[in-house]
């Protein structure tokens, strides 16, 4: 009775420590706090916001690439078609169906950024 006792204050314990979801700020919040920075209009740094999302875009899409400076460099990367057939996937024969190319977007963030975690 004692060790199921001990099990179950473990598994509680183990339950708590359980990460709740990261949150970010929002466009709002980031142009709340460039407000006090810039000087500017909340209208007018949401508009800029705006058209700095539709040019990276845009870039990614006809560059392959776009940087923001300070922040991070978004790049596009061509993943190959995969052929069906069987794998070995821990120990057992599997069979996969085959998959098409397909284009990633991945971000990468500045060293200044890496270096601070």
């Amino acid at each position: 009775m004692k060790s199921m006792k001990a099990a179950m204050k473990s598994m509680k314990a183990m339950k708590s420590k359980k990460s709740k979801a990261m949150k970010s700020i929002g466009r709002g919040a980031i142009a709340d706090a460039l407000i006090g920075d810039s000087g500017l209009k909340r209208s007018q740094i949401m508009k800029i916001l705006n058209t700095l999302g539709e040019v990276g875009a845009k870039e990614v899409k006809s560059a392959g690439k776009f940087v923001l400076p300070g922040v991070c460099m978004i790049k596009t990367k061509q993943k190959p078609a995969t052929k069906a057939g069987k794998r070995m996937m821990f120990g057992k024969e599997v069979a996969v169906k085959a998959k098409p190319a397909k284009t990633v977007v991945k971000a990468f963030p500045v060293k200044a950024i890496k270096s601070q975690f």
